[in-house]
């Protein structure tokens, strides 16, 4: 089998900068589903695949950072919901 290599000045993206630009995607996306559901779970999740994400250095910065974000909105939320209704969980 004979592999050709990529064209000069032309490199392949590396995977671990595709992960992370998906890491950051998917930070992006759970933070904002999180603010409506599941906060409490989907609050950390979020934040994790954000720093994830920029500690391997994706292209998608502003993603990442804003996934981490609304990660930390969702813990807020949790937090003013559960202390207006004066219990652990909440509901709408």
């Amino acid at each position: 089998m004979h592999l050709t290599a990529p064209a000069p000045g032309r490199t392949e993206p590396r995977p671990r900068t595709r992960d992370a630009d998906g890491m950051a995607v998917a930070s992006f996306i759970l933070g904002l589903l999180g603010l409506l559901v599941l906060n409490v779970f989907l609050g950390p999740v979020a934040i994790v695949l954000a720093a994830a994400a920029l500690w391997r250095g994706t292209a998608r910065r502003g993603r990442a950072y804003l996934g981490l974000t609304l990660g930390l909105a969702d813990l807020a939320v949790l937090v003013a919901a559960m202390e207006v209704s004066g219990t652990v969980s909440w509901s709408l």
